[in-house]
């Protein structure tokens, strides 16, 4: 696993907001939702996308922007739209009085907008939840990016665009894992595109010990690993590792092994059959109570209130 693999394996839908949007002019939709992370791709016609702090960046066929929490911002058919509709916490659809909007604005599967035969179609798609692990990812993203069609090509925005209007048994799981597809090419895209703006940690791309490191804690996090004999295995001293793993990927390395541990096991957790004590033993923990005490100091809350608020 290099260093860009392990940022980008970290997006795990699960029940992600998925939409078909359909407008016709004139229309503005004023964003609050502080989703934390948020997939706009543009199918049809042309949309504007307006951040609250940066320059309007519009948004046509092929062209997709990526939001992060907590980025406010406008998406409207001008720059000078006046907002019409506010999207809240929650996607909660009002009008500027605070009624809700979503019976009158819903036109069938995963079908929303002013106008179900509008000019303008872009599709949402909106992770609610990101795991532990990829909080490295939103540090390393600014609060809007837009990857523009000439940069990239893709048959995946087709792909969920046709899957967003299936209305079958398990289309939801369908959903989630071709937004993680979309959003993992989309990124790798824009990371390869960037220069000075690249993090910190890409301009230490092929440095051998770091990634031989990020290899084997991603492979065997159930290993009683210290900094010790992470660098023995990686060829390094112990000084000479912490210095340049810190210096590339942001954190200690026992600190990305506590997060990658407690992001494995919250996708575990979310699996038929999990028990606490199977998933403390697969992410390295000697009891259920150790487990549940790391668990809870990183996320805040319980393994069974993870699994709870996931279902």
């Amino acid at each position: 696993m290099d260093t860009l693999g392990g940022l980008l394996d970290a997006p795990r839908a699960r029940g992600a907001f998925a939409l078909r949007t359909v407008m016709s002019a004139p229309w503005s939709l004023r964003i609050l939702a502080e989703s934390p992370l948020t997939l706009i791709a543009g199918v049809t016609g042309e949309a504007w996308l307006m951040p609250d702090d940066g320059e309007p960046l519009r948004i046509g066929p092929g062209d997709i922007a990526v939001t992060r929490a907590p980025a406010h911002y406008t998406v409207a058919h001008a720059t000078d739209a006046p907002p019409q509709v506010v999207i809240h916490p929650g996607q909660l659809c009002r009008d500027l009085t605070g009624q809700s909007v979503d019976e009158a604005m819903t036109h069938g599967v995963r079908t929303w907008g002013n106008d179900p035969a509008g000019e303008t179609t872009f599709l949402v798609g909106a992770y609610e939840q990101l795991s532990d692990i990829s909080d490295r990812l939103l540090r390393a993203l600014p609060p809007v990016l837009k990857l523009s069609r000439d940069d990239w090509e893709s048959p995946l925005v087709a792909l969920l665009c046709d899957a967003m209007v299936i209305d079958e048994p398990g289309q939801a799981a369908v959903l989630d894992r071709l937004l993680d597809l979309l959003i993992t090419a989309v990124l790798k895209a824009w990371f390869a595109r960037q220069e000075a703006d690249r993090p910190a940690w890409w301009r230490y791309q092929g440095d051998r010990i770091v990634e031989h490191a990020l290899r084997i804690m991603h492979d065997h996090p159930a290993h009683p690993w210290t900094l010790d004999a992470l660098a023995a295995e990686a060829g390094a001293s112990r000084a000479a590792l912490a210095r340049r793993f810190h210096e590339r990927v942001g954190e200690p390395p026992m600190t990305f092994l506590k997060h990658w541990r407690m992001a494995l096991a919250a996708d575990l957790l979310c699996q038929p059959g999990a028990t606490v004590s199977g998933v403390a033993e697969r992410v390295g923990y000697a009891t259920p109570y150790a487990f549940s005490a790391a668990f809870k100091r990183v996320r805040g809350m319980s393994p069974a209130q993870h699994r709870a608020a996931a279902r």
